[in-house]
């Protein structure tokens, strides 16, 4: 599989996880891209410092009230860029960000711009 299939399998795998409510099959694909490390940044905003605590926190917090609409997904190399609106699952709105991610060595860097 070239780098950028397995990008692209990445991005769309965790969004399906995200949205058919799979935990373990959207945490497989971050472990799966990322055994040499994973940072994740809310530009912006303090967080805390475990990557896998953010995506524990993300889960419980959002997945119940957002599904995922990808609105453009680019891929340059080992890094992509996503637009994706956040919609609210009982339909009254939703959120726009932009997603960088960057594949580098087994290593996983996701920055989330996130429209207030």
């Amino acid at each position: 599989m070239s780098a950028q299939e397995a990008i692209e399998q990445f991005l769309h795998g965790q969004i399906e996880c995200w949205n058919n409510g799979d935990k373990e099959g959207f945490f497989e694909h971050y472990r799966r891209v990322s055994p040499a490390g994973l940072s994740i940044e809310y530009v912006g905003r303090p967080l805390p410092t475990d990557p896998w605590q953010i995506l524990e926190g993300m889960w419980e917090n959002q997945q119940p009230r957002f599904r995922v609409e990808v609105k453009e997904t680019i891929i340059n190399g080992e890094e992509a860029a996503c637009h994706h609106r956040n919609a609210l699952r009982d339909g009254s709105g939703g959120i726009e960000t932009i997603e960088l991610y960057r594949f580098q060595n087994g290593r996983l860097s996701v920055r989330y711009f996130i429209k207030a």
